[in-house]
């Protein structure tokens, strides 16, 4: 009778046994972070660059676009981003130096021109997260593009600095963009109605 029951009890704990390690396997799923949410992309021009110099091909942001600089940090300061890219210049890094630290990320560098590049980085890097791209005024709507979004506007000019595209890409690959201003106005293109 003692050793019936103590084979009993041992069939019995090696039940329990598995049993604890099913459930500490399926709690532990309930902390995987799943990546079944949107991609967010933010893609912005980077802000103002000093005119004093005509000479000089890497200027630093002016005292307006540092301000400028600021309030992109404001407008995504609840953003929880997981990577800030910029192209080597000044201008740009200096854009997304304070969104960067804003997050705890570094400012990575990408080449503007490869467009195919940084959709394969963002896509296989960064799914699931939201990111910001900081170019040009010739390579921002580039970039939407090869996302696969329309451009929301016909061109980037000059004078556009104050305009910031949000790129929303579902499980499905599907694409949404929303078009806003940020910071003090500084533009000459008008927005569609969205």
């Amino acid at each position: 009778k003692i050793i019936t029951e103590l084979v009993i009890r041992s069939v019995n704990m090696k039940k329990l046994s598995i049993l604890l390690i099913v459930l500490l396997g399926a709690s532990s799923l309930c902390y995987t972070p799943m990546l079944t949410g949107k991609t967010i992309i933010y893609i912005v021009r980077h802000a103002e660059k000093d005119m004093s110099d005509s000479n000089n091909q890497d200027p630093d942001l002016s005292a307006e676009g540092k301000d400028r600089a600021q309030a992109l940090k404001h407008v995504l300061k609840n953003k929880k981003l997981g990577a800030v890219f910029s192209t080597k210049y000044r201008r740009t890094k200096q854009t997304g130096v304070y969104v960067a630290q804003n997050s705890g990320v570094p400012v990575k560098i990408y080449d503007p021109n490869d467009f195919k590049g940084i959709v394969e980085i963002i896509n296989t890097q960064y799914k699931s997260q939201k990111v910001i791209i900081i170019g040009h005024s010739n390579t921002v709507l580039e970039l939407i593009e090869a996302f696969g979004a329309k451009r929301p506007i016909a061109k980037l000019t000059d004078d556009d600095y104050d305009l910031l595209f949000k790129l929303s890409i579902d499980k499905n690959g599907k694409v949404e963009i929303k078009t806003q201003r940020y910071g003090k106005q500084h533009h000459s293109t008008e927005l569609p109605n969205q």
